[in-house]
C-alpha cells in the first residue's frame, strides 16, 4: 500500500482493527504521519512479547512497523510506515572483508618482522600474520557482530552482515582495521528485543575472545624487563590477563614479564572492544542494554559512563 502523511479514515480503521485483534484499544491519535493507539497491555511480559510479534508479522504486510513506548503511565503502540529500502549488494560485505584480511595480514606481519617494510612483506611473515594476527582479530569481530545479525533475525528485525573497515597499519592505529559494523535496517520495536540483540554481540565475541587470548599466553614468552627498549608500549592493566598470567605463568622469576604474542594481542583487542562496547551510552551496545533493562532512567547510567571515562 502507498503511504500519505496523513492516512484516510479507511486506512485508520483498518489498522486499528489489526491492533485491536491483540491489544485493548481504547484512544488514537495521530501526527506528522505517525499513528499512535492507546492500549491496555498484559502484565505477563512473555504473553506480551507473543502478541506483540504476531502484530508485528501482520503489520509487516502492510509495511508498517509497531513500537511499544511507555508515555506519562500511559502504553502507546506507534505505528511506523517503513518503505522498503533497496538492500546494499554483498560484494561491498566482501569487497570490504577482504581488504581487512590484508590491512591486517600486513599488521601482524609487521609484528613479526623487524619493524620494516621489506621485513613485513616477506613470504613467512606475512602467512605468519594471516594466522597469528588477522584470522583471530577478525574472527573476534566478526563473531562480535554475527551475534547482532542473527538475535536480529531470530526477532524478526532485518539487519545487514558486517561491514568491515580496513585500515593500512600505521602507529597510531597498529591493527589494521577499525572494527566491523552491522546496520539495522528498521527500527528495534520491543525492550526484549533490544535487549537480546545489544548483549549478543559482546556476549560472542568475548566467548571467542577468551580461547584466542589462552592460545595467545601459550604461544607468549617471559622476557627480561630490562631488555625492553624504552618507550615501548605496553598494554593497560587487565585483570584477566594478570589472571591467566599467574595460573600458566606459575614460577615467573622476579624482574621478568610476558612478551605477548600477536595472537594474545588479538585476544586482548577482542577483550577492549568488548568492555567499550558495554558501557551503558549512546549508541554502543551497553546503551541499548541500559534502555531496555532501565527504560526512562538510562540516562543516568549513561551520564555516569561518560563521566568515569
Amino acid at each position: 500500500m502507498e503511504w500519505e502523511s496523513y492516512p484516510s479514515d479507511e486506512t485508520l480503521e483498518m489498522l486499528r482493527g489489526i491492533v485491536t485483534k491483540y491489544f485493548n484499544v481504547y484512544d488514537a491519535s495521530q501526527q506528522d504521519g505517525v499513528i499512535a493507539f492507546h492500549v491496555d497491555i498484559p502484565s505477563d511480559e512473555e504473553i506480551l512479547h507473543e502478541k506483540f510479534n504476531i502484530l508485528r508479522q501482520e503489520l509487516k504486510k502492510y509495511n508498517f512497523i509497531p513500537l511499544i513506548r511507555k508515555r506519562a503511565g500511559e502504553y502507546l503502540i506507534f505505528l511506523v510506515y517503513h518503505r522498503k529500502k533497496k538492500e546494499k549488494p554483498i560484494w561491498i560485505n566482501l569487497l570490504l572483508l577482504i581488504a581487512t584480511l590484508v590491512t591486517t595480514t600486513l599488521s601482524g606481519a609487521l609484528m613479526f618482522s623487524d619493524g620494516s617494510w621489506q621485513g613485513m612483506l616477506a613470504i613467512k611473515n606475512i602467512s605468519q600474520g594471516f594466522i597469528f594476527f588477522s584470522f583471530p582479530l577478525l574472527s573476534i569481530l566478526g563473531i562480535h557482530e554475527m551475534g547482532h545479525f542473527y538475535a536480529s533475525k531470530k526477532h524478526g528485525v532485518a539487519a545487514s552482515l558486517p561491514f568491515f573497515i580496513p585500515i593500512p597499519p600505521n602507529n597510531m592505529l597498529p591493527l589494521g582495521t577499525m572494527g566491523a559494523v552491522i546496520s539495522m535496517r528498521e527500527p528495534i520495536p520491543d525492550r526484549k528485543s533490544l535487549l537480546d540483540i545489544g548483549i549478543a554481540g559482546p556476549l560472542a565475541g568475548f566467548i571467542v575472545a577468551i580461547p584466542v587470548l589462552i592460545i595467545g599466553l601459550y604461544l607468549s614468552n617471559p622476557i627480561s624487563s630490562s631488555s625492553i627498549p624504552k618507550g615501548t608500549p605496553s598494554l593497560g592493566p587487565n585483570l584477566l590477563i594478570l589472571a591467566l598470567i599467574k595460573i600458566m605463568f606459575p614460577h615467573l622469576p622476579h624482574g621478568y614479564t610476558i612478551n605477548l604474542h600477536p595472537t594474545a594481542f588479538a585476544g586482548w583487542v577482542g577483550l577492549v572492544v568488548t568492555a567499550i562496547n558495554l558501557l551503558p551510552a549512546g549508541q554502543l551496545d551497553g546503551g541499548h542494554i541500559a534502555r531496555a533493562v532501565l527504560k526512562e532512567k538510562h540516562l543516568y547510567a549513561s551520564f555516569a559512563a561518560i563521566a568515569l571515562l
